[in-house]
């Protein structure tokens, strides 16, 4: 009787003990999908169109229970890879975090050469065509607006159709080795103006030394215009 009265008060104590639920493989998938779903709707207001899926999941994971709404974010960047993998934590009481490979494709209109560019070239609006293209299949961006590289210089060949990314365009010089410039010397509102002579290309926003003509006095000066360069004072 003893033994029995024992088993009885074991399994009342059991049926009256809270069970905890597990966080589990399908919460994590909704979550991802949620997040993924969300991120997509955001670019589609932006003009891109999003494909994506989330990756698996172990149907037999069980993680602690989770007292708020699971966080989501991306670890990797989806605007420069197919495959960004995402982080779903929770912070609560226990807390927990765990990582859903996916797979992104952001859609979108994109710059393409409409023919083949030389090393040199100086780009003009006959030469770019606008194309949707995968944005995310390059780590090395797109180009979507024509107004931006107009008057940049191509930095090596580039086949018809490919896909224009920063890095095969860099700003034209604005002085050349030789070139006669305007020397600017600011201080405050006060300036004073020279003529001088570049030693060297630079594009704006670079160094150059420069000799001026009326000293003969070698500076280093700052491009900041077609022309004209600035030293401080």
């Amino acid at each position: 009787m003893r033994t029995q009265l024992l088993l009885w008060i074991s399994l009342i104590s059991a049926l009256a003990s809270p069970v905890l639920a597990k966080t589990t493989a399908d919460e994590i998938r909704k979550a991802t999908s949620s997040f993924l779903e969300t991120f997509a709707k955001v670019q589609a207001d932006k003009g891109y169109q999003v494909t994506y899926e989330a990756g698996n999941i172990d149907s037999r994971l069980a993680l602690a229970p989770c007292s708020s709404a699971l966080e989501v974010e991306f670890t990797g960047d989806p605007w420069k890879s197919e495959h960004p993998s995402v982080q779903v934590a929770c912070s609560g009481e226990r807390p927990w975090r765990m990582f859903v490979t996916t797979t992104v494709s952001v859609n979108g209109p994109a710059l393409v050469a409409a023919r083949p560019l030389g090393r040199g070239e100086r780009v003009t609006s006959d030469m770019l065509q606008t194309r949707s293209v995968v944005v995310n299949a390059s780590r090395r961006g797109i180009i979507n607006d024509a107004q931006l590289v107009q008057g940049m210089v191509v930095r090596r060949p580039v086949n018809a159709g490919s896909v224009l990314t920063p890095d095969l365009l860099e700003a034209p010089d604005a002085v050349a080795r030789g070139d006669h410039v305007i020397i600017t010397a600011r201080r405050g509102s006060f300036s004073v103006r020279s003529r001088g002579k570049a030693l060297a290309n630079a594009s704006i926003g670079e160094q150059v030394l420069v000799e001026n003509l009326a000293s003969s006095r070698t500076v280093k000066a700052s491009v900041i215009a077609p022309g004209h360069v600035e030293v401080p004072m």
